[in-house]
């Protein structure tokens, strides 16, 4: 199980989500989206839509219908109705949950970095699961140590 660990320093997690999520549909995986606040989730779909035409990412929301046949479900909690294998915790609030999925995307910005701390510490020590840390660079993703 591998977590991606993203510090959000520049952008926020609703312009960065939409590159993270095309690459999950590239590889023909589908994704859930979890975040507690309605009003995230709404940035993050709005993220998912404004792209150019040909990177439209379709997706829809847990509980609106067809939530088995979307690409990216967003949703309030870790219940992959789509069986999404990726999961994205685009709050910065961990959920052990996450563990059930074959890789994580865990993004926390400057008010969460201390949980985001408290859970790399954790997960790094939990045997089968591989922590790894980005950082933005001048506008470039970088694995950092």
């Amino acid at each position: 199980m591998q977590v991606d660990f993203y510090q959000l320093s520049r952008d926020p997690v609703d312009r960065v989500l939409p590159a993270i999520a095309a690459r999950v549909l590239g590889l023909g995986e589908r994704l859930l989206v979890v975040a507690q606040d309605e009003a995230a989730l709404d940035r993050i779909s709005a993220g998912l839509w404004n792209g150019p035409p040909e990177s439209f990412l379709a997706h829809g929301r847990a509980g609106e219908g067809a939530d088995a046949v979307q690409p990216v479900l967003l949703g309030q909690d870790c219940s992959a109705a789509n069986g999404a294998r990726h999961i994205a915790i685009a709050d910065g609030l961990w959920r052990e949950e996450a563990l059930e999925f074959e890789r994580a995307f865990y993004f926390f910005d400057s008010l969460t970095v201390e949980g985001a701390r408290q859970s790399w510490r954790a997960l790094s020590k939990r045997e089968g699961v591989t922590p790894r840390f980005w950082r933005q660079e001048q506008g470039k993703w970088v694995q950092g140590p």
